[in-house]
């Protein structure tokens, strides 16, 4: 009788032929702790790429403001955030400013900051600073004809920004954009760091039980490649559908 168990056992069988340990996938537990990671790391990559590309525009609007101290400020914070690594923000964000943040809401509510939140804020602002210079360089890659005709049409500077260069630049950027979510989708594993139940954590306790870590560093290897294959082939088609007239040909 073709059954998911069946299925399952028979794969166990064939892959113990190979020297493989793949035994708790007949385990109802441990298989649903490690399909369940799967579903938290696409969670986490369903929150992290509108969040970081949200990051991303504000602050390229704020480094190519005429607001000097604004652009310093934004400045300051890029070189801070691309220039330190990523685990460590995570950790400072969780074990420091989690504890602050609790500390002065004791008594009053609990910290309302879960750890799958902080990788969402900590993540989306790390990799926002390279979506930010990414659209900062299209931003700044619009013909200045181009800024001249929105100035003659009397749109303000804002205006000029968010209808005009914004939506030209993403176009230009996409090719770096789709790289970075790539390697966006690959740094969710960080999040098991902190006890995030991803993927990559929920397998370090299958395997800290069972001695299997080469099968399931396959299967995250396999699960990682799938899910950075589909950004990329999403990438492509976004890069040939909004492909700029007269470049790139």
């Amino acid at each position: 009788m073709f059954t998911i168990d069946n299925v399952l056992r028979s794969f166990v069988e064939l892959t113990k032929l190979m020297g493989l340990n793949y035994s708790f996938m007949l385990d109802a537990s441990e298989r649903g702790a490690f399909v369940h990671g799967m579903g938290v790391t696409l969670e986490l990559c369903a929150w992290l790429i509108p969040c970081s590309l949200l990051v991303g525009v504000l602050i390229a609007a704020a480094l190519t403001s005429a607001y000097k101290p604004l652009v310093l400020v934004a400045r300051s914070f890029v070189e801070l955030t691309r220039n330190t690594p990523t685990l460590v923000q995570i950790y400072c964000a969780f074990l420091v400013m989690n504890m602050v943040i609790t500390q002065s809401l004791k008594g009053i509510t609990s910290n309302p900051l879960t750890s799958f939140m902080w990788v969402v804020i900590v993540i989306s602002l790390h990799k926002g600073v390279f979506h930010a210079e990414a659209i900062r360089a299209g931003i700044e890659a619009v013909p200045s004809i181009t800024l001249d005709a929105a100035k003659l049409l009397g749109f303000s500077r804002r205006q000029t920004l968010f209808e005009v260069q914004l939506p030209l630049a993403f176009r230009f950027a996409l090719p770096v954009l789709v790289n970075n979510m790539i390697d966006l989708v690959k740094m969710t594993a960080l999040a098991s760091a902190i006890a995030v139940g991803d993927v990559t954590y929920e397998s370090i306790m299958i395997w800290s039980q069972r001695d299997n870590v080469l099968e399931l560093l396959l299967l995250i290897l396999l699960f990682f490649g799938l899910l950075t294959w589909l950004v990329s082939v999403a990438g492509r088609w976004l890069e040939q559908h909004y492909r700029m007239p007269g470049y790139g040909q």
